[in-house]
């Protein structure tokens, strides 16, 4: 019997502002280095077009920032997460335990 591989994009799975919001929590608290991998997943979920609507950033500025090359500007992080719905991240224990949430304003 052959074995199948079927393709996975988690994308596909993060249907509502809800699914985002736990999705990136998720990230922070198990593997905080894939985040930047994490909000490339959140913009092919809501489609780049929604997200530079909703971020007021252009598609241009998206792609860039979202690419592998390139070095997320903390602003642009802000306005991500806040078109997300999402006001805060809870970090994992790799955080000292007497700042164990950042709040994203």
């Amino acid at each position: 019997m052959k074995a199948s591989i079927t393709s996975y994009d988690t994308s596909e799975y993060l249907k509502d502002d809800k699914d985002i919001a736990g999705y990136l929590e998720a990230i922070m608290r198990e593997n905080p280095a894939l985040f930047h991998v994490a909000l490339g997943d959140v913009a092919r979920a809501l489609g780049m077009a929604e997200l530079a609507e909703r971020t007021g950033l252009s598609r241009e500025t998206l792609y860039h920032s979202l690419s592998k090359d390139d070095d997320l500007r903390y602003s642009t992080v802000c306005k991500i997460l806040s078109a997300c719905g999402v006001n805060h991240i809870k970090f994992g224990s790799s955080v000292p335990s007497d700042n164990t949430e950042a709040v994203v304003v």
